[in-house]
């Protein structure tokens, strides 16, 4: 696998390391900012609008909004260890603080942003919600089908690990580099080397029998 640097001459480069990557952490930051924003004000209205278990059919039984405190991970999962999922949360957020500062490429950033606002989003709600500091209930509404029920935070945390595998499976890098596979190019180049060649030898073949078939009829 080799990897492949953003075309561009120097002055490019030069441009890309003072200023495209600034504006893509930047970017980052804005899509985290915006899905802690949406997925605060949904869980505020949920709470001003619902009573806990309280159920409002959107799309029949497939779609429907109820109010749940969810106390453990995403999607209802773990309720008994709400310290390790705020820690861990917690540890996500600047993880993805700190790798966001190599990113130069746009859908990297939107990918990281996506996945920071909903670890955040989330965070907020067990740092800050009741019963306690670090152990606060997140505020859970969506219900999809026998889906366990989820809320913005945990979307846009999927949506993020969804175009993770997207741009890793296309080899585009953090650095806005694209990996090639070796194997594809030189197969290539050795379909195209060997085509001329077999071409060539037939060539030989059929004029080294054209030739003695002309001997052939002088002799007769």
């Amino acid at each position: 696998m080799t990897e492949v640097e953003p075309s561009g001459d120097s002055n490019t480069t030069t441009t890309d390391n003072t200023g495209v990557r600034p504006r893509r952490y930047l970017l980052l930051l804005l899509v985290a900012f915006a899905a802690i924003g949406v997925d605060l004000l949904t869980k505020e209205w949920v709470l001003s609008a619902f009573s806990e278990g309280e159920r409002l059919d959107v799309i029949g039984s497939i779609l429907q909004f109820t109010l749940v405190f969810n106390t453990g991970a995403a999607f209802s999962m773990g309720t008994d260890f709400t310290w390790v999922f705020t820690c861990i949360a917690s540890l996500v957020v600047l993880t993805i603080g700190y790798i966001g500062l190599r990113v130069r490429n746009g859908w990297w950033a939107v990918t990281l942003g996506l996945m920071m606002g909903g670890a955040a989003g989330n965070l907020l709600d067990r740092l800050f919600r009741d019963p306690a500091p670090f152990h606060g209930a997140v505020v859970d509404f969506i219900s999809v089908g026998n889906f366990p029920v989820f809320n913005i935070a945990d979307s846009c945390v999927v949506v993020g690990a969804v175009l993770v595998v997207v741009l890793t499976f296309r080899g585009l890098n953090l650095d806005g580099s694209v990996v090639v596979d070796e194997r594809e190019e030189d197969g290539g180049g050795a379909a195209g080397a060997d085509g001329p060649g077999e071409q060539d030898g037939g060539g030989d073949v059929n004029s080294g029998t054209g030739e003695d078939d002309m001997r052939g009829g002088r002799g007769q």
